[in-house]
C-alpha cells in the first residue's frame, strides 16, 4: 500500500509514510480511548465489536443446533439478550448462509468479551498475513517494509473491520489465495478459493461475470464446487430447511435494504452511490446498471490485455468487485489491500508519465477517502466511488499502452 514515484514527486515515500503514520496513530489511539471503559459499552454507548454480536448469536444457535432460528430475528434478539444482557433490544437482519453459524459455534462457548478478543486477534492476523505475502511478491516494494506496514496499519478499511467485528478478513484471505493460485496457473484450485466467497456472495459477482466473459471454465467449475460444498456443510448439520430459508431471505433483500443499510454513508459501491445522489429509485437503479456494466467492460478488457501483468488485471478485478457489489460496507474495502500493493509495485516500471501520476493520486485518494464517508450524509456524493471508478479507467488506459517486453510475466 505504498506508492513510490520519483523522490521529488508529491507522493514521495517519505510523505506517504508520514501520512500513514498520522492516520494510524489517530485512528487507533482514539479507538483504544473509546474502548477504555468498564463493561461492553464504549464511551459512545455502542456495543464493543458491534456486528460481532450477530456472529456470536449465530454461533450460539449452532452450538444448540437451532437451525430453525437462523433467520428468525425475534428469536435471535432474545438469545442475544440472554447471552449478553447489555445488548437487550439489539436486532440484526440475518443474511449469512447457514454454514457461517457453524464456524462461530466454538466461540459461543466463551463469554462475549473473550470471543470478541479472539476474533479481533484472528482478523488482524489474517489481514497482516495477507498483506505480508502479497508484499513478498512485490520486488519493487522490498525496500519499503516500514512504509507498507504503516500503511497497512492505518488503512481505514482495516480499522473499520476491527471496530465492527466483521468477517471481511476471511474474504481478503479468499482473494489473496485466488491471486496466488491464478499466478501459479492453478485455475481449478483458484476457483475453489473463489467459491469460498459464498458466505458473502455479493463479493463474488464481479469475478463470476469476468471469468464467464473470458471463458475461464476451470475457475468457474472450481468455484461452483467449492460453494456447493460449503453450503452442503450447512445442510449436513441442519438439514435442508435453513438453506431454503436463506435463499428466500436473499430474495427479500431489496425490500429490506433500509434495515440492511441503516448507515448508507458507510457504503462504497455504485448502487448506493446513485441511490444517495438521486432520490428517484428507478433512475438510480438504471444508472447503477449502466455504470456497473461499464466497469465490468473495462475490467474484462484489462483481463484480455495480453501484455498486462496479472497483478494489474487482478487489481482491476478487486476494484470492480467493490464497485458492482449490490451491497458493500466500508469494512469490506480491506479486499483492496492486495490491489494497493500490486499497483504500487507496478508503477515504478512505467515511467513518470501523466497517467502514472494520475494512478498514484487515485490510489492515495481511494486509501484516504473512506475517512470522509460520514460527510456523504450532507453532500450525497461518495467520493471514494468516483475515485475507484476513475482508477479502473486509468488502469485500462495504462494496460493498453504498456508494451510486453517491459512487463515480464503475463497472464
Amino acid at each position: 500500500m505504498a506508492i513510490e514515484p520519483k523522490p521529488d514527486g508529491w507522493l514521495s515515500a517519505r510523505r506517504l509514510r508520514a501520512h500513514a503514520t498520522i492516520v494510524a496513530v489517530c485512528l487507533w489511539s482514539l479507538y483504544v480511548w473509546n474502548l477504555a471503559t468498564p463493561g461492553l459499552r464504549d464511551r459512545n454507548g455502542n456495543l464493543k465489536g458491534t456486528d460481532f454480536l450477530h456472529l456470536y448469536t449465530l454461533g450460539s444457535l449452532a452450538a444448540e443446533h437451532r437451525g430453525a432460528d437462523l433467520y428468525n430475528m425475534n428469536a435471535q434478539a432474545s438469545l442475544a439478550a440472554q447471552r449478553v444482557p447489555e445488548t437487550a433490544g439489539t436486532r440484526y437482519l440475518p443474511l449469512y448462509p447457514p454454514q457461517v453459524s457453524i464456524l462461530f459455534a466454538p466461540l459461543a462457548h466463551l463469554s462475549y468479551g473473550w470471543a470478541l478478543t479472539f476474533w479481533w486477534g484472528f482478523s488482524a492476523t489474517v489481514y497482516a498475513a495477507c498483506c505480508y505475502v502479497v508484499w513478498g511478491a512485490c520486488p519493487n516494494l522490498c525496500g519499503y517494509g516500514l512504509s507498507v506496514t504503516l500503511a497497512a496499519a492505518g488503512f481505514p478499511a482495516f480499522f473499520h473491520l476491527i471496530a465492527w467485528g466483521q468477517t471481511s478478513a476471511l474474504a481478503l484471505a479468499c482473494f489473496t489465495l485466488l491471486f496466488f493460485l491464478l499466478r501459479a496457473r492453478r485455475e481449478f484450485l483458484a476457483g475453489l478459493a473463489l467459491g469460498c466467497l459464498i458466505f458473502k456472495p455479493q463479493l463474488g459477482l464481479a469475478a463470476a461475470v469476468v471469468f464467464v466473459a473470458i471463458g475461464a471454465w476451470r475457475v468457474l467449475a472450481g468455484s461452483v464446487l467449492s460453494a456447493a460444498a460449503q453450503l452442503g456443510v450447512g445442510v449436513l448439520y441442519y438439514g435442508l430447511d435453513p438453506l431454503c430459508e436463506w435463499m428466500r431471505a436473499l430474495v427479500r433483500v431489496p425490500a429490506l435494504l433500509p434495515l440492511f443499510e441503516p448507515r448508507p454513508y458507510q457504503t462504497h459501491c455504485l448502487r448506493t452511490f446513485w441511490t444517495m445522489l438521486i432520490p428517484w429509485e428507478p433512475l438510480a437503479m438504471g444508472l447503477y446498471v449502466v455504470s456497473a456494466l461499464a466497469v465490468l467492460g473495462l475490467t474484462i478488457a484489462c483481463r484480455r490485455r495480453a501484455a498486462a501483468p496479472l497483478g494489474v488485471k487482478y487489481s482491476a478485478l478487486l476494484l470492480a468487485t467493490v464497485l458492482i457489489a449490490p451491497h458493500l460496507t466500508v469494512y469490506d474495502l480491506v479486499i483492496l489491500a492486495p490491489g494497493f500493493l500490486l499497483l504500487a509495485d507496478w508503477l515504478p516500471g512505467q515511467g513518470l508519465t501523466a497517467l502514472n501520476r494520475r494512478l498514484g493520486i487515485l490510489l492515495y485518494l481511494i486509501y484516504m477517502l473512506p475517512l470522509l464517508g460520514p460527510l456523504t450524509r450532507w453532500t450525497h456524493v461518495q467520493l471514494s466511488v468516483v475515485a475507484m471508478s476513475a482508477c479502473v479507467y486509468v488502469i485500462w488506459l495504462m494496460a493498453g499502452q504498456t508494451d510486453a517486453p517491459r512487463l515480464g510475466k503475463t497472464a
